[in-house]
């Protein structure tokens, strides 16, 4: 008899009401952090296949390991670099549908490693296009917001009124143009490559017929997100907003706000973000063809806000008071070196994505950062201690 999981699994219908088809699914990068809350989601309540390639599985092992699990079967991990992997194209032919998740994408990286940066988001991304176009493949790739640079309301005068009106600012797939910064700031070397990828795959579309779908990001945050440095990745290097602020409160430094911490951003939890990569797989339809914005405009925090509430809901959930000095100002030359630069303001448009597919986000900030905080003070507390206990060598 089947289980009531897989039951209610095969009795899915998309947008339209149709039931939908298992999909063998090629996802590349699955290891990391969107690619293992999409692999468990997928296992947990469809009846697609993956096969999950990346470098790392550290992130998917609870899926892979047991022979009991209901999922068992379904889900195939191929320990594989794109870059330089035969076996790549054989595992596209294999697929329904290529979910291409693989990229560089930690801010710090973009000023000190702007040729790896670069290959990585664009070079490293050719054969996955070209293979999928020519076997007849769709294409899920995930692109990135930072596409869109600067606003049109940053080259405004401070004072302007008009930096406040949403047409200067919120930015739309289809209309918002693409402004990056002079070449010296290679802090835009992964905007420019992201966006030469995206420009690439529509070309494909527009030639070739190839059936795609981009997804551009805002934010995503959530468990399992960047690396906690030295204890479960590198003990040098700069992990994005998130891990950066939560490895300070993990071990009770103050957290560095980078230029005052004056850039806006929006956040949206991983889980939401996900929902809405499920409706692309299963609505072909409705998804192929178009670029998505995934991110929630009501989170809208400066880096500065995002901070103080980070600091407010760790002390919630760990039970300890905050540093004296919660927060100190560093100069991104500082921080990241020379060349940096950033954007302002990144508030989705959210009517294509709401249009297509009807996918609002739906949870707060407060709670997607409590879930998150919950999960890195459970995770990491005990082996940041252990850490800052071991005497150092003189």
């Amino acid at each position: 008899m089947a289980s009531s999981a897989s039951a209610g699994a095969s009795a899915r219908v998309d947008l339209d009401g149709n039931p939908i088809k298992p999909l063998t699914i090629c996802m590349i990068g699955a290891g990391g952090f969107i690619g293992s809350h999409l692999c468990e989601k997928l296992m947990s309540e469809t009846q697609h296949k993956v096969l999950a390639l990346d470098v790392y599985n550290d992130k998917i092992k609870h899926l892979l390991e047991p022979d009991n699990l209901p999922w068992h079967g379904r889900i195939t991990f191929h320990r594989l670099n794109i870059k330089h992997d035969s076996r790549l194209e054989g595992l596209i032919k294999m697929s329904d549908l290529t979910i291409n998740l693989a990229a560089i994408c930690t801010p710090a990286d973009y000023n000190t490693r702007p040729l790896d940066t670069i290959y990585s988001n664009f070079i490293d991304a050719l054969p996955v296009v070209k293979y999928c176009s020519e076997n007849n493949k769709r294409l899920i790739h995930f692109s990135t917001c930072e596409v869109y640079g600067k606003t049109i309301g940053s080259f405004l005068p401070k004072d302007s009124p008009l930096r406040q009106d949403p047409a200067y600012y919120v930015l739309k797939e289809d209309e918002s143009p693409c402004i990056f910064g002079s070449i010296e700031k290679q802090r835009w070397s992964y905007a420019c490559a992201k966006q030469l990828i995206e420009r690439l795959i529509y070309a494909e579309g527009a030639e070739n017929g190839m059936e795609f779908t981009i997804v551009r990001p805002f934010n995503w945050i959530g468990p399992r997100m960047d690396f906690i440095p030295g204890v479960d990745g590198p003990s040098e290097g700069v992990p994005r907003v998130l891990a950066c602020f939560s490895n300070n409160l993990l071990r009770g430094q103050p957290l560095k706000l980078v230029d005052g911490g004056q850039s806006q951003r929006t956040f949206v939890y991983i889980k939401d973000a996900i929902e809405a990569v499920t409706l692309m797989i299963e609505n072909p339809a409705r998804a192929n063809g178009h670029i998505f914005n995934v991110g929630n405009p009501n989170n809208e925090v400066t880096v500065r806000q995002l901070a103080e509430m980070m600091i407010k809901v760790y002390s919630k959930v760990s039970g300890e008071q905050p540093p004296e000095t919660p927060t100190i100002d560093v100069s991104s030359k500082e921080f990241y070196g020379e060349g940096y630069d950033d954007s302002d303001k990144r508030i989705p448009d959210m009517t294509t994505i709401n249009r297509q597919l009807g996918w609002n986000p739906k949870t707060s900030l407060w709670d997607l950062l409590e879930s998150t905080l919950t999960y890195q003070h459970r995770t990491y507390a005990e082996a940041i201690k252990k850490v800052i206990a071991k005497p150092v060598a003189s």
